[in-house]
């Protein structure tokens, strides 16, 4: 056709014992060690009292005959550096909390985790615990990121968000690896996000671990570099394993790191802890559907729960949700997993079903937002805003300069907050600026936009007054001396936060456009304001930049339309008529890239939205543009008869509003609609009445496309002067440098030459078409373009097949090159969920795969073809099709 214009259950911390020097121990009270005792002699005491000098703990010994309880007696006292004998050595700590029950996948991970803290030996039995483990010969896991400079023990970072099973895996591994450190493993709980309790500092944990080690409060250094040193001192001969669970920052593990090559430490933290130096880190994500599956069913006792039941994607897959909904059926036997993901279903609700005993999703999302919000860096309390407008919008994902708009704010200042957002593990960057929030923190960050009021706010100008932590869906508590009014957070400014972001994407909806659409007509028309158009739109488009290029444009709309489209269909049927006008003229404005991007999925639900939003407006010239645009669509889907009906529709309005330059452009699309339907004198008629009124408007871009368009209506009598016609469309085209005419004029040229035969001259035509497009957007040129190539390289391959086997030689470039070409085509068309051209690519491909011997094949691709395009206008090709099939059956033989 020519061319036209693993885990398992997180373990749950209870709130632990905060005196101003927590034990080690302390720090995980459900399995915290009997504390220790001022005197060696009280009961429960885990160290005897020291004299004027720590300890020295024994170093691991492998040809001790049990060195898992060594016999005091074979061990003498260590003297001290003054020749004074030491007490016997403590005992070695065993601190880790027992291994998370029902530990489900990650089986990868583990094992790269492990051989990470203890390098695998070339002794097939000194790792019995990997031997025996039935899913660990998977190879190491992907996402483990090496630092290159080797740290002198091995340390690991598991990151993650919250309830992703950080320190279930961290403790699962722990356990499998005591036997390799014999000196003992330490586990300290930094609760740098724990709900309700404040993060150690770097000198609390340094203090319990030296006490749990044997050192006396008063010999522990004040200085904490002395303290560091003397901790590293009294592991750096040992085989000790570390654990230190939640940790908040790099800065607060630092100091607790050993220099000891025999000692290994892992760390755990929603924070990826990049500025931790010689760390390899494990970024861990939700499980997967069937581990999802599993750790219901092994937690709940329910047996028939697999990866497709509604729970597990209700729960996001994180496993502390899947422990909670696991609890709740385990609780309540008569409450079936059904009825619980119709509970969970509700999305305003979902959260509150996330809540059972001391596990909370909640309560752990809130830790993170809680901090940010309560901070006294500015960043800090931008990100807390930033999640705040997240949830306002809720769209599917996020980028810098939008949510700038939102906040009042520059890009690089919005940039840093998200990058805050990422660091606590509530956003997930997921391509170079874009960032995306786990299904369930989107929940969180709507309830802490409805929690404050109204949906816009504006970025603070200075710190919050201080106030206690506290619930953040809970009002705050009036003062009787309130301080001088000062921009907050939580202070709202209209317009609404979904009607600025409106605006905004119409600002730049309207700079792609400009990227896009040459200079003229054209582009002049659509940005012409309609009658419901909003007076503050026009500077929202100056207080954006333009895009520099047409490619740059084209990867804007590439990013943002699902967002267009997300808040576009949320609010179709808005009561409220800026909102509607707003999407009025989004719409309007952005169309012409997914026109030309060949978003067909997106331009129908667009289309129809602008229709609904034109007619509530009373707007007849944005009733007009949408009825266009609808036609567009139809034509680019093959259904011309539906397209010839909703342009007409559109010219009747354009004739009643006098807009002569869209008069002119109806026409010219009536004249090509109806010669693609066959009614050969009407459109010589419309078309020349199109011509006609670009002279009189002196729109050389719209003469050149009319003569394109008389050059199709020629094809079908005299090819000759159809090339003719294109000609002169390419010779304007040259003249005002506009890319579509010329890259048009091409393609046509070369369908004209196959009309006549003449595959071989039509080759050069269609690839200096797709040279001329370049990066400049238009999938309805380009796919005819691709389809013409595709059918000449065909034509020129069966010729030269002919000649080959009457010379008995053999060739196979042109046809070789034909089936490539094919096959882009339809992996463009397929990416865009273009059925249409998708349908006609597939019959030529059954024609390339029949002469190339795969008969099956082809008559598979002709199968899907047949079913891709009935409905269309395409009667040529629907019958071809249904000719080629019939023939295939009746060659097979009857069945008896």
């Amino acid at each position: 056709m020519p061319h036209a214009p693993g885990v398992h259950a997180p373990v749950p911390h209870a709130p632990g014992v905060h005196a101003p020097v927590p034990h080690a121990s302390d720090a995980h009270k459900p399995d915290a060690l009997v504390p220790y005792a001022s005197d060696a002699n009280a009961p429960g005491a885990l160290v005897p009292p020291l004299d004027s000098h720590p300890p020295t703990p024994i170093p691991y010994d492998p040809a001790a005959p049990d060195s898992t309880s060594p016999d005091p007696s074979s061990t003498p006292a260590a003297p001290d550096p003054g020749g004074h004998p030491t007490p016997d050595s403590p005992p070695r700590l065993a601190q880790l909390p027992p291994p998370p029950a029902h530990f489900t996948g990650r089986a990868d991970t583990h094992r790269a985790l492990y051989e990470t803290l203890a390098p695998l030996s070339t002794d097939p039995n000194a790792h019995p615990h990997l031997n025996a483990h039935p899913h660990l010969n998977a190879h190491p896991h992907p996402n483990a990121h090496p630092h290159p400079n080797a740290h002198p023990h091995p340390l690991a970072v598991l990151t993650g968000m919250a309830g992703v099973g950080k320190s279930a895996l961290a403790l699962y591994t722990a356990h499998a690896l005591k036997d390799r450190f014999l000196d003992g493993q330490l586990y300290v709980n930094l609760h740098g996000a724990t709900p309700g309790m404040t993060p150690l500092t770097s000198g609390q944990a340094l203090h319990a671990l030296l006490r749990d080690l044997g050192v006396e409060p008063r010999h522990i250094p004040e200085h904490p570099d002395a303290a560091t040193a003397l901790l590293r001192t009294l592991l750096a001969a040992t085989r000790t394993l570390m654990v230190l669970d939640d940790a908040e920052n790099a800065a607060q593990v630092r100091p607790l790191l050993p220099a000891g090559t025999g000692c290994a430490v892992i760390v755990t933290s929603r924070s990826p802890l990049t500025a931790l130096d010689g760390a390899r880190r494990f970024p861990l994500t939700p499980l997967s559907g069937e581990d999802s599956a599993a750790l219901l069913r092994a937690v709940s006792g329910r047996d028939g729960l697999d990866a497709a039941h509604p729970l597990v994607e209700l729960t996001g897959r994180l496993p502390l949700a899947l422990r909670v909904v696991a609890a709740r059926l385990a609780a309540r036997r008569a409450l079936t997993p059904d009825v619980l993901a119709g509970q969970l279903a509700a999305t305003e609700s979902r959260l509150h079903h996330l809540e059972y005993d001391d596990l909370s999703v909640r309560r752990s999302l809130a830790v993170a937002h809680d901090a940010l919000a309560a901070s006294d860096r500015r960043t800090d309390r931008d990100a807390a805003l930033a999640l705040r407008h997240i949830g306002a919008l809720d769209l599917p994902s996020y980028g810098a300069p939008l949510l700038a708009r939102l906040a009042g704010t520059d890009e690089r200042r919005t940039e840093s907050a998200l990058d805050r957002l990422v660091d606590v593990a509530l956003l997930e960057e997921t391509a170079y600026g874009r960032y995306t929030p786990h299904d369930l923190v989107r929940d969180f960050a709507r309830e802490l936009a409805t929690a404050a009021g109204r949906h816009n706010t504006v970025a603070d100008t200075g710190p919050p007054a201080p106030t206690p932590a506290a619930n953040p869906h809970s009002a705050p508590k009036k003062t009787e001396s309130p301080p001088p009014p000062t921009p907050r957070t939580d202070e709202p400014l209209t317009p609404d936060l979904t009607d600025t972001a409106l605006a905004w994407y119409a600002a730049r909806a309207e700079h792609t456009l400009t990227a896009i659409v040459e200079p003229g007509l054209d582009q002049d028309d659509r940005r012409r304001p309609t009658a419901a158009q909003l007076p503050g739109h026009a500077a929202e488009v100056g207080a954006t930049d333009p895009f520099p290029r047409p490619e740059d444009a084209f990867a804007w709309g590439d990013l943002e339309l699902e967002n267009i489209v997300a808040l576009v269909t949320r609010y179709r049927d808005t009561p409220d008529p800026r909102r509607t006008a707003h999407i009025s003229t989004l719409v309007r404005l952005v169309f012409p890239y997914v026109l030309r991007s060949g978003r067909v999925a997106e331009m129908e639900v667009l289309g129809r939205v602008a229709l609904g939003a034109a007619r509530r407006l009373g707007d007849a010239a944005a009733e007009a543009y949408a009825l266009g645009d609808l036609a567009g669509l139809h034509f680019l889907t093959g259904r011309q008869s539906e397209a010839l009906g909703l342009n007409d529709q559109a010219l009747a309005i354009w004739w009643r509003l006098d807009a002569v330059s869209w008069i002119r452009r109806c026409l010219n699309n009536r004249g090509l609609l109806l010669e693609g339907l066959g009614r050969y004198a009407e459109s010589g008629v419309a078309l020349r009445q199109s011509l006609a009124y670009s002279r009189q408007l002196n729109d050389p871009y719209g003469e050149a496309v009319t003569h394109s368009h008389l050059g199709n209506l020629y094809e079908h009598t005299d090819p000759r002067a159809a090339i003719e016609q294109h000609r002169r469309s390419l010779a304007i085209g040259d003249e005002i440098d506009a890319v579509i005419v010329r890259h048009s004029a091409h393609c046509n040229i070369g369908y004209a030459h196959l009309t006549l035969g003449e595959p071989a001259a039509a080759v050069p035509h269609f690839e200096e078409s797709l040279r001329i497009l370049g990066g400049h957007g238009d999938w309805h040129g380009e796919s005819q373009t691709r389809l013409g190539l595709v059918r000449a390289l065909r034509l020129l391959g069966h010729t030269a097949t002919e000649h080959a086997s009457a010379e008995g030689t053999s060739t196979e470039g042109a046809s070789t090159r034909a089936h490539r070409e094919c096959t882009e085509l339809l992996r463009r068309a397929d990416a865009r969920a273009d059925r249409y051209t998708g349908g006609l690519a597939r019959h030529q491909l059954g024609l390339l795969l029949r002469e190339m011997g795969r008969e099956q094949e082809a008559y598979d691709a002709w199968r899907t073809a047949l079913d891709a395009l009935d409905g269309t206008d395409e009667k040529a090709v629907v019958q071809e099709l249904s000719e080629l099939l019939s023939q295939r059956d009746a060659r097979r033989p009857s069945r008896p």
